[in-house]
């Protein structure tokens, strides 16, 4: 049987703060994290973060090198807590990536090794940044992989759609979280007298 957990993917102030119009897809992620808890299955917070002084920010890094100029993004910025929409909950890992993968840099593949994880939920902003890199990397490591298609988001809808219709299923099992919590519920054991 499979040992899931659910990531939460870039839920922070400062990237949710783009997609606050984007109603739908805040309560999916609220929902498939209660649907996690309900469920008994682990749910792990990654967010992006740098270090005071930025040494973890090459000058060659197209994504970030803007941060080091602009300033913010520190680990204790407020930009780069979780949102208070999914905040976590005692004893839910809060993982540190420097980099666009959610395993780049970060304690996340000893987090997923130390709990015996080998399936992964994917959640999070945005579709072509984070869910994407994490999705390939993920794939790489032999993980089985289920994306939750309406608790994604990215900037550009177009690239959302293709990367969830014809991208992913590549890799992954793409359904929506009504879809995911249905299989959840019907993988649930009966209780007996």
């Amino acid at each position: 049987m499979n040992k899931p957990a659910l990531l939460v993917m870039d839920m922070q102030n400062g990237i949710v703060s783009r997609f606050q119009d984007n109603v739908d897809m805040l309560q999916a992620v609220q929902k498939s994290v209660g649907a996690a808890r309900d469920h008994d299955i682990p749910v792990i917070f990654v967010r992006v973060g740098f270090s005071e002084g930025y040494p973890e920010v090459s000058p060659r890094n197209k994504a970030f090198s803007h941060v080091q100029q602009l300033g913010g993004m520190t680990v204790a910025d407020h930009a780069t807590q979780i949102h208070e929409s999914v905040q976590p909950e005692a004893g839910e890992p809060v993982v540190t990536k420097y980099r666009v993968s959610a395993f780049a840099g970060s304690t996340l593949e000893v987090v997923l090794r130390s709990k015996q994880i080998d399936t992964l939920i994917l959640t999070g902003i945005a579709t072509s940044g984070v869910v994407l890199s994490t999705l390939r990397e993920a794939a790489d490591k032999d993980f089985a992989i289920q994306v939750l298609s309406d608790a994604c988001a990215d900037a550009d809808a177009e690239v959302h759609r293709v990367l969830i219709n014809k991208v992913f299923p590549r890799q992954a099992d793409v359904l929506t979280v009504d879809e995911w919590i249905d299989n959840l519920e019907s993988r649930r054991e009966p209780l007996t007298n």
